[in-house]
């Protein structure tokens, strides 16, 4: 094998012919160990590739006691292999590494701001900054100035040092891993950054396209930065232009409305939403008293669209206006099921012996006092046998 793996040799390289040197099975998964590959195992907060030996996808590939073992989506042979990388993907996770390089440069020559922390996810990628707070001017002022370094085209290169030469250098780093042997990678963007770094990068700024914050939020007394380069920053821009798009449609009114017609709408939804509980209870009041008004002495009824709490102050209304009648009361909403079990000073009902029935028939949990048993049900599948052991 090459002293060094050819994805650091050649990163923009996309195919390889090679040898599997060894295959095995891990946790279930099948990978292979091969001479030399073009795909990157994850490491220096950068993910792994993804690609193919021959027509098997590899899934992942992870730095395992010195070598890279490359987990596979069905067998591989001992022999030679093709290998293809993902290169959209690979492209798209060299833009965002390089980008927070830069990123992490321009905000510790602009604001004196240390990085602490990066994180390289599948959508969007953060830096920590060991700062309280990053103010909304501030965000347009580092954003403006990573933009005119991507305009410079710097190149940006890899080499390694020895320790000894590394000591001699200025060199961002947060530290070489523990047990660390042998040579040190450093990556530099020309005039601007020198840093310790394993992952894989653009040859130049200018293939960086450009880089957009997205906001922050705070993270152990620092702040998390959130931000998008290159293709995901179009995509981004992409997926934004056509929601607006429909929801211009939807609204009926311009772009610069968009927000002001949304708030009026949430704020008309609201009222009309508070309308509509004010007759539901009142609706319900009704129910309980028509309830309270019949001849019968154990009542039931269904409310759709009530909770628990509901249910516990419809019982409590009923027995106060009829206090020798006994009430079974359901209620449905969001996907749960309610069951109350009451009865009126008056009435001989043995409220606790019967509600623990009636949770048995509808495959509930509950527990109440002499006057109130109440319960969630499984579903009120059992609703018609608890009716028929009440009538007894």
């Amino acid at each position: 094998m090459s002293e060094l793996p050819a994805y650091e040799r050649e990163p923009y390289r996309t195919q390889l012919e090679t040898q599997v040197l060894r295959v095995g099975e891990e946790d279930g998964r099948p990978y292979a160990v091969l001479a030399d590959s073009i795909l990157y195992p994850e490491g220096g907060g950068q993910p792994p590739d993804q690609g193919f030996l021959g027509t098997v996808a590899v899934l992942d590939v992870q730095k395992r006691v010195g070598e890279a073992r490359h987990y596979l989506a069905g067998p591989a042979e001992v022999g030679p292999v093709s290998v293809r990388l993902h290169w959209p993907r690979r492209f798209d996770l060299m833009q965002q590494h390089t980008g927070q390089h830069l990123l992490t440069a321009v905000a510790r020559e602009r604001f004196g701001w240390e990085t602490t922390a990066f994180h390289l996810n599948e959508t969007v990628t953060d830096i920590e900054l060991d700062v309280a707070r990053v103010s909304a001017d501030q965000l347009r002022e580092l954003e403006a100035a990573v933009a005119v370094e991507i305009r410079q085209d710097r190149p940006v290169t890899c080499r390694r040092v020895t320790r000894e030469e590394l000591s001699g250098l200025d060199v961002r780093s947060r530290g070489l891993p523990e047990g660390f042997q042998g040579d040190v990678r450093l990556v530099a963007i020309q005039g601007l950054d020198l840093n310790t770094c394993g992952g894989t990068h653009l040859g130049s700024l200018a293939e960086l396209e450009c880089l957009c914050l997205l906001g922050t939020e705070p993270v152990r007394g620092g702040t998390r930065l959130f931000f998008v380069a290159g293709g995901r920053a179009r995509a981004r821009m992409a997926a934004h232009e056509l929601r607006n798009s429909e929801l211009r449609v939807l609204l009926g009114v311009p772009e610069a409305a968009l927000a002001g017609t949304v708030a009026a709408r949430l704020e008309q939804l609201r009222a009309l939403e508070k309308r509509v509980r004010t007759l539901e209870d009142e609706l319900a009041e009704l129910v309980v008293a028509g309830l309270a008004a019949g001849p019968e002495t154990v009542v039931e009824h269904h409310f759709e669209g009530k909770d628990a709490a509901f249910l516990q102050r419809a019982a409590r209304q009923l027995v106060a206006l009829a206090p020798a009648k006994a009430a079974f009361l359901t209620a449905s909403t969001g996907g749960q099921s309610f069951f109350l079990l009451a009865s009126g000073e008056s009435s001989p009902l043995d409220t606790v012996a019967l509600g623990k029935e009636i949770a048995g028939l509808l495959s509930a949990k509950g527990g109440g006092s002499a006057r109130m048993f109440q319960g969630k049900a499984a579903s009120l599948d059992g609703r018609a046998e608890a009716l028929a052991r009440l009538s007894r």
